[in-house]
Protein backbone atom coordinates (compact mmCIF):
# COMPACT_ATOMS: atom_id res chain seq x y z
CA UNK A 1 0.00 0.00 0.00
CA UNK A 2 1.18 3.88 -0.10
CA UNK A 3 3.53 5.12 2.25
CA UNK A 4 1.71 6.69 4.87
CA UNK A 5 2.63 10.24 6.49
CA UNK A 6 3.84 9.56 10.18
CA UNK A 7 1.78 10.80 12.37
CA UNK A 8 1.88 14.36 13.47
CA UNK A 9 4.37 14.90 9.83
CA UNK A 10 1.71 17.52 8.10
CA UNK A 11 2.18 18.57 4.21
CA UNK A 12 4.59 17.71 1.84
CA UNK A 13 6.96 14.91 2.02
CA UNK A 14 9.70 16.57 -0.13
CA UNK A 15 12.19 14.02 0.77
CA UNK A 16 10.54 12.05 -2.24
CA UNK A 17 12.44 13.99 -4.79
CA UNK A 18 15.73 13.08 -3.56
CA UNK A 19 14.38 9.07 -3.24
CA UNK A 20 12.61 9.52 -6.74
CA UNK A 21 16.23 11.10 -8.36
CA UNK A 22 18.27 8.45 -6.98
CA UNK A 23 16.06 5.47 -7.59
CA UNK A 24 15.51 6.09 -11.00
CA UNK A 25 19.20 6.74 -11.60
CA UNK A 26 19.56 2.83 -10.85
CA UNK A 27 17.30 2.02 -13.49
CA UNK A 28 19.59 3.24 -16.16
CA UNK A 29 21.79 0.20 -15.54
CA UNK A 30 18.66 -1.04 -18.03
CA UNK A 31 20.20 1.03 -20.90
CA UNK A 32 20.81 -1.95 -23.12
CA UNK A 33 17.26 -2.92 -22.56
CA UNK A 34 16.25 0.14 -23.37
CA UNK A 35 18.70 0.71 -26.62
CA UNK A 36 17.37 -2.89 -27.85
CA UNK A 37 13.92 -2.05 -28.07
CA UNK A 38 14.48 1.43 -29.16
CA UNK A 39 16.22 -0.22 -31.81
CA UNK A 40 13.94 -2.80 -32.60
CA UNK A 41 10.79 -0.35 -32.37
CA UNK A 42 12.80 1.88 -35.16
CA UNK A 43 13.56 -0.86 -37.33
CA UNK A 44 10.61 -2.92 -37.35
CA UNK A 45 11.72 -5.61 -39.62
CA UNK A 46 14.31 -6.70 -37.25
CA UNK A 47 14.33 -9.51 -35.44
CA UNK A 48 15.72 -9.60 -32.28
CA UNK A 49 19.16 -11.34 -33.02
CA UNK A 50 19.64 -8.64 -35.87
CA UNK A 51 18.72 -5.82 -33.58
CA UNK A 52 21.61 -7.35 -30.83
CA UNK A 53 23.86 -7.49 -34.32
CA UNK A 54 22.92 -4.14 -35.82
CA UNK A 55 23.37 -2.30 -31.90
CA UNK A 56 27.01 -4.48 -31.35
CA UNK A 57 28.29 -3.08 -34.82
CA UNK A 58 28.09 0.47 -33.10
CA UNK A 59 31.13 -0.39 -30.73
CA UNK A 60 30.48 -3.32 -29.05
CA UNK A 61 29.63 -3.29 -25.52
CA UNK A 62 29.55 0.78 -26.02
CA UNK A 63 26.63 0.09 -28.44
CA UNK A 64 23.84 -1.10 -25.47
CA UNK A 65 24.97 2.34 -23.73
CA UNK A 66 24.39 4.52 -26.36
CA UNK A 67 22.44 7.90 -25.29
CA UNK A 68 23.56 6.92 -21.28
CA UNK A 69 25.40 10.00 -21.13
CA UNK A 70 24.59 12.61 -20.80
CA UNK A 71 20.48 12.15 -21.99
CA UNK A 72 19.29 9.01 -19.62
CA UNK A 73 21.39 10.41 -16.79
CA UNK A 74 19.51 13.68 -17.36
CA UNK A 75 16.42 11.99 -18.19
CA UNK A 76 16.71 9.86 -15.29
CA UNK A 77 17.41 12.28 -12.40
CA UNK A 78 14.97 14.87 -13.48
CA UNK A 79 12.14 12.46 -13.92
CA UNK A 80 12.26 10.24 -11.30
CA UNK A 81 11.84 13.68 -9.26
CA UNK A 82 9.23 14.71 -10.77
CA UNK A 83 7.07 10.76 -10.67
CA UNK A 84 7.74 9.56 -7.59
CA UNK A 85 7.08 13.01 -5.75
CA UNK A 86 3.84 13.01 -7.88
CA UNK A 87 2.44 9.58 -7.58
CA UNK A 88 3.26 9.49 -3.91
CA UNK A 89 1.57 12.41 -2.99
CA UNK A 90 -1.42 11.56 -5.80
CA UNK A 91 -1.23 7.87 -3.84
CA UNK A 92 -1.83 8.92 -0.25
CA UNK A 93 -4.13 11.01 -0.85
CA UNK A 94 -6.14 7.97 -2.30
CA UNK A 95 -5.64 6.09 0.16
CA UNK A 96 -6.54 8.48 2.82
CA UNK A 97 -9.67 9.11 0.36
CA UNK A 98 -10.65 5.89 0.84
CA UNK A 99 -10.08 4.35 -2.58
CA UNK A 100 -7.92 0.76 -2.64
CA UNK A 101 -4.17 0.76 -2.96
CA UNK A 102 -4.94 -0.70 -6.68
CA UNK A 103 -7.18 2.23 -8.25
CA UNK A 104 -4.44 4.95 -5.48
CA UNK A 105 -1.73 3.18 -7.70
CA UNK A 106 -3.14 4.13 -10.42
CA UNK A 107 -4.41 7.61 -10.20
CA UNK A 108 -0.77 8.16 -8.82
CA UNK A 109 1.09 6.42 -11.48
CA UNK A 110 -1.05 8.42 -14.08
CA UNK A 111 -0.13 11.72 -12.76
CA UNK A 112 3.12 10.94 -12.49
CA UNK A 113 3.71 10.09 -15.56
CA UNK A 114 1.82 13.19 -16.94
CA UNK A 115 3.62 15.49 -14.67
CA UNK A 116 6.66 13.73 -15.69
CA UNK A 117 6.48 13.90 -19.29
CA UNK A 118 6.11 17.60 -20.02
CA UNK A 119 8.37 18.27 -17.12
CA UNK A 120 11.60 16.58 -18.53
CA UNK A 121 11.39 13.50 -20.48
CA UNK A 122 9.75 15.16 -23.97
CA UNK A 123 13.51 16.58 -25.20
CA UNK A 124 15.32 13.72 -23.37
CA UNK A 125 13.46 10.73 -24.86
CA UNK A 126 14.11 12.56 -28.42
CA UNK A 127 17.58 12.97 -27.43
CA UNK A 128 18.32 9.22 -26.52
CA UNK A 129 15.79 8.35 -29.59
CA UNK A 130 18.14 10.51 -31.77
CA UNK A 131 21.11 9.10 -30.29
CA UNK A 132 20.65 5.65 -31.13
CA UNK A 133 18.43 6.05 -34.61
CA UNK A 134 21.01 9.03 -35.69
CA UNK A 135 23.73 5.84 -37.00
CA UNK A 136 21.49 5.31 -40.08
CA UNK A 137 22.91 8.21 -41.55
CA UNK A 138 26.85 6.58 -41.37
CA UNK A 139 25.00 4.49 -44.36
CA UNK A 140 26.05 7.19 -46.57
CA UNK A 141 29.54 7.49 -45.27
CA UNK A 142 28.45 10.46 -43.37
CA UNK A 143 29.82 10.49 -39.93
CA UNK A 144 27.23 11.14 -38.03
CA UNK A 145 26.77 14.50 -35.91
CA UNK A 146 27.63 14.16 -31.99
CA UNK A 147 23.98 14.44 -30.41
CA UNK A 148 25.23 17.79 -28.88
CA UNK A 149 25.53 19.15 -32.73
CA UNK A 150 21.97 16.94 -33.53
CA UNK A 151 20.74 19.20 -30.60
CA UNK A 152 21.85 22.68 -31.44
CA UNK A 153 20.35 21.82 -34.88
CA UNK A 154 16.70 20.44 -34.30
CA UNK A 155 16.50 23.46 -31.80
CA UNK A 156 17.89 26.32 -34.45
CA UNK A 157 15.34 24.56 -36.46
CA UNK A 158 12.40 24.19 -34.37
CA UNK A 159 13.23 25.62 -31.33
CA UNK A 160 11.11 24.11 -28.19
CA UNK A 161 8.84 22.72 -30.48
CA UNK A 162 11.60 20.35 -32.39
CA UNK A 163 13.31 19.01 -28.92
CA UNK A 164 9.62 18.18 -27.86
CA UNK A 165 8.57 16.47 -30.81
CA UNK A 166 6.89 13.50 -29.94
CA UNK A 167 6.25 14.91 -25.96
CA UNK A 168 2.22 13.87 -26.54
CA UNK A 169 3.22 10.36 -27.21
CA UNK A 170 5.46 10.53 -24.34
CA UNK A 171 3.00 11.60 -21.79
CA UNK A 172 0.12 9.65 -23.23
CA UNK A 173 2.87 6.05 -22.80
CA UNK A 174 3.86 7.22 -19.31
CA UNK A 175 0.43 8.01 -18.41
CA UNK A 176 -0.53 4.46 -19.46
CA UNK A 177 2.86 3.46 -18.22
CA UNK A 178 3.58 4.04 -14.92
CA UNK A 179 -0.71 4.00 -14.25
CA UNK A 180 -0.45 0.19 -15.28
CA UNK A 181 3.08 -0.36 -13.20
CA UNK A 182 1.50 0.76 -10.25
CA UNK A 183 -2.13 -0.02 -10.41
CA UNK A 184 -0.67 -3.40 -10.97
CA UNK A 185 1.99 -3.47 -8.88
CA UNK A 186 -0.52 -2.53 -6.11
CA UNK A 187 -3.21 -5.36 -6.80
CA UNK A 188 -0.51 -7.55 -6.80
CA UNK A 189 0.68 -7.00 -3.32
CA UNK A 190 -3.29 -6.95 -2.48
CA UNK A 191 -3.67 -10.15 -3.95
CA UNK A 192 -0.32 -11.33 -2.44
CA UNK A 193 -1.99 -10.22 0.94
CA UNK A 194 -4.98 -12.12 0.58
CA UNK A 195 -3.12 -15.91 -0.65
CA UNK A 196 -0.59 -15.30 2.37
CA UNK A 197 -3.56 -14.63 5.24
CA UNK A 198 -1.99 -11.29 5.64
CA UNK A 199 -3.76 -7.96 6.47
CA UNK A 200 -3.93 -4.95 4.25
CA UNK A 201 -1.74 -2.84 6.96
CA UNK A 202 0.89 -6.31 7.27
CA UNK A 203 4.38 -5.70 5.40
CA UNK A 204 5.30 -8.00 2.85
CA UNK A 205 8.40 -9.61 2.68
CA UNK A 206 10.80 -8.47 0.28
CA UNK A 207 10.53 -11.44 -2.19
CA UNK A 208 7.00 -10.40 -2.32
CA UNK A 209 7.32 -7.30 -3.48
CA UNK A 210 9.47 -7.90 -6.06
CA UNK A 211 6.97 -10.25 -7.34
CA UNK A 212 4.48 -7.63 -7.25
CA UNK A 213 6.34 -5.32 -8.88
CA UNK A 214 7.44 -7.90 -11.67
CA UNK A 215 3.84 -8.79 -11.96
CA UNK A 216 3.25 -4.62 -12.71
CA UNK A 217 6.00 -4.05 -14.93
CA UNK A 218 5.54 -7.20 -17.25
CA UNK A 219 1.45 -6.58 -17.45
CA UNK A 220 2.03 -2.76 -18.30
CA UNK A 221 3.74 -3.51 -21.62
CA UNK A 222 0.39 -3.74 -22.83
CA UNK A 223 0.69 -0.40 -24.55
CA UNK A 224 3.76 -0.98 -26.58
CA UNK A 225 1.89 0.85 -29.47
CA UNK A 226 2.32 3.87 -27.89
CA UNK A 227 6.12 3.35 -27.53
CA UNK A 228 6.35 2.52 -31.44
CA UNK A 229 4.67 5.51 -32.30
CA UNK A 230 6.93 7.38 -29.82
CA UNK A 231 10.09 6.12 -31.61
CA UNK A 232 8.52 6.63 -35.06
CA UNK A 233 7.90 10.28 -34.21
CA UNK A 234 11.08 10.98 -32.80
CA UNK A 235 13.78 8.49 -34.91
CA UNK A 236 16.21 10.05 -37.18
CA UNK A 237 16.54 6.71 -39.01
CA UNK A 238 13.89 7.37 -41.76
CA UNK A 239 13.46 10.36 -44.03
CA UNK A 240 10.50 12.38 -44.04
CA UNK A 241 9.98 11.57 -47.35
CA UNK A 242 9.90 7.43 -47.11
CA UNK A 243 6.45 6.43 -48.79
CA UNK A 244 3.28 6.59 -46.88
CA UNK A 245 4.95 8.62 -44.33
CA UNK A 246 3.04 11.55 -43.09
CA UNK A 247 5.14 14.72 -43.60
CA UNK A 248 3.78 15.89 -40.11
CA UNK A 249 3.30 13.18 -37.68
CA UNK A 250 1.11 12.90 -34.69
CA UNK A 251 -0.20 10.30 -32.74
CA UNK A 252 -3.07 8.61 -34.61
CA UNK A 253 -1.47 9.56 -38.41
CA UNK A 254 1.86 8.11 -37.08
CA UNK A 255 -0.08 4.96 -35.70
CA UNK A 256 -1.72 4.23 -38.82
CA UNK A 257 1.29 4.95 -40.83
CA UNK A 258 2.84 2.06 -38.66
CA UNK A 259 -0.31 -0.45 -38.81
CA UNK A 260 0.07 0.45 -42.82
CA UNK A 261 3.96 -0.23 -43.03
CA UNK A 262 4.04 -3.58 -40.58
CA UNK A 263 0.62 -4.45 -39.06
CA UNK A 264 -0.37 -5.03 -35.47
CA UNK A 265 2.97 -7.11 -35.05
CA UNK A 266 4.74 -3.94 -35.86
CA UNK A 267 3.18 -2.16 -33.13
CA UNK A 268 4.45 -4.21 -30.84
CA UNK A 269 8.04 -4.32 -31.98
CA UNK A 270 10.35 -4.56 -29.33
CA UNK A 271 7.86 -5.60 -26.33
CA UNK A 272 10.30 -8.50 -25.14
CA UNK A 273 13.06 -5.96 -24.14
CA UNK A 274 10.84 -3.63 -23.10
CA UNK A 275 9.22 -6.36 -20.79
CA UNK A 276 12.77 -6.55 -18.86
CA UNK A 277 12.52 -3.61 -18.75
CA UNK A 278 10.07 -2.37 -17.45
CA UNK A 279 10.10 -5.07 -14.42
CA UNK A 280 13.55 -3.32 -13.39
CA UNK A 281 11.80 -0.13 -13.64
CA UNK A 282 9.06 -0.97 -11.49
CA UNK A 283 10.74 -3.07 -9.09
CA UNK A 284 13.22 0.08 -8.28
CA UNK A 285 10.23 2.86 -8.88
CA UNK A 286 7.60 0.62 -6.29
CA UNK A 287 9.33 -1.66 -3.91
CA UNK A 288 13.15 -0.34 -3.68
CA UNK A 289 10.98 3.42 -3.41
CA UNK A 290 9.26 2.00 -0.37
CA UNK A 291 11.62 0.81 1.30
CA UNK A 292 13.41 4.11 0.49
CA UNK A 293 10.89 6.30 1.43
CA UNK A 294 10.07 4.09 4.67
CA UNK A 295 13.20 4.98 5.62
CA UNK A 296 13.11 8.60 5.36
CA UNK A 297 9.94 8.88 6.73
CA UNK A 298 11.49 7.52 10.26
CA UNK A 299 14.44 9.53 10.43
Amino acid sequence: MAIEKEPGQKGVNWSNIAVGAIMNMVTTLGQPLEVLKTQMAANRSQTMFQAVQTVWSRGGVSGFYQGLIPWAWIEASTKGAVLLFTASEIESAAVKGGLSPGVAGLLGGMGGGIAQAYATMGFCTCMKTAEITRHKQAAAGVKPPSTWAVFADIYRREGIAGINKGVNAVAVRQCTNWGSRMGFARLAESTIRKVKGKGENEKLTAPEKILASSIGGALATWNQPIEVVRVEMQSMSKAASAAGRPEKLTIMNTLSYVYRENGMKGLYRGVTPRIGLGIWQTVCMVSFADYVKAWCVAR
